[in-house]
């Protein structure tokens, strides 16, 4: 279980902000440093996916492949069979969107190592619109059989989830945001895959978050807390494999769970919360995410707070859910 050692002090207002691609490329370049058997490719954005660190450390491991996700897949199938670990990079709508069949039939089924890191996703890429808002892309990925899910909720854990992909055999999908986010873990946290974390103990309400809704989802619980609700928040970015344990252990002390992400809630990480807790622990949910439509235009806190995924939105979602587990 997680101790308070290991959290930020985001609770304080001490909140520094990092963009989780940027802790990626750092964590990347620092892992190329150390294993020879690392390539990196791109598909020509590699300043915005911060890949463009390890290509100036390392160019002749780095592949840039143009705009052509598809045959990026592809190659990185290719290095990874001569026993190399790929790490492929590209904005999230082109990376899971353009390239899901080559991911699907080169990668999953011969379960190569090719770590797919795709920056820009979720509703926060902001002022981009609708086009480049990947909504959609956890469900494309964990619904592929052999690949793991990652979505770090900060720069610390981002760094985390490299290095988990980099030790974790076969397909790994870590999906990485444009803005910077609260840090909300110290820097001796450490991922383990398949495994959540407790960041706040809680009776009355879980609210179980992944990504940039971590930091919400500490933010909604204060202001339940000044209201008498006492919620519980747990941090789940391992979405598969995910954290049965935790999950039905919430749904048992708490009654009622609330899940948060900035994508859809079919197939995101509200379904694979609703998996377990249907088969293990039955128990009123709601879910807050996009419902079956696109984002568009504004600023990453202005489109949180449209969708109701900002921190006061959760807590009121949070006090309607309390009241149906009393009925």
């Amino acid at each position: 279980m997680l101790t308070i050692q290991e959290l930020a002090p985001l609770a304080t207002g001490e909140t520094q902000k990092v963009a989780t691609r940027q802790a990626y490329g750092e964590a990347l370049l620092e892992l190329g440093n150390q294993h020879q058997d690392i390539v990196v490719l791109d598909a020509d954005l590699s300043g915005s996916t911060k890949t463009g660190m390890f290509a100036k450390a390392h160019p002749g491991r780095f592949y840039n492949c143009g705009v052509a996700e598809a045959n990026m897949a592809g190659t990185a199938a290719g290095l990874a069979c001569t026993g190399r670990k790929a790490f492929m990079s590209s904005f999230a709508m082109f990376a899971a969107g353009k390239a899901w069949e080559q991911l699907r039939q080169s990668v999953c089924v011969p379960e190569l190592d090719v770590k797919v890191c795709a920056s820009h996703a979720g509703l926060t890429v902001g002022e981009d619109g609708k086009s480049h808002q990947m909504l959609e892309d956890i469900t494309l990925m964990r619904v592929l059989p052999n690949m793991k899910v990652l979505v770090p909720a900060d720069a610390v854990e981002a760094r985390e989830a490299v290095r988990v992909a980099y030790e974790t055999p076969g397909p790994v999908y870590v999906r990485l945001s444009r803005a910077s986010t609260p840090v909300v873990f110290a820097d001796e946290y450490r991922l383990e895959l398949g495994k959540g974390a407790l960041l706040r103990e809680g009776s009355d309400v879980c609210i179980a978050a992944c990504g940039v809704e971590v930091a919400e989802a500490l933010g909604a619980a204060d202001l339940l807390a000044a209201d008498g609700i006492e919620a519980r928040v747990i941090n789940l970015a391992s979405i598969d494999p995910i954290d049965a344990d935790l999950i039905a252990d919430s749904a048992a002390r708490c009654g009622a769970i609330l899940t948060a992400e900035e994508h859809q809630i079919r197939g995101g990480l509200g379904d694979a919360v609703a998996q377990v807790v249907v088969r293990s622990c039955p128990v009123p949910m709601d879910m807050a995410g996009m419902d079956g439509e696109f984002g568009q235009t504004g600023t990453a806190a202005q489109l949180l707070a449209h969708y109701g995924l900002d921190a006061a939105s959760l807590a009121q979602r949070a006090k309607a859910l309390v009241q149906r587990k009393g009925n």
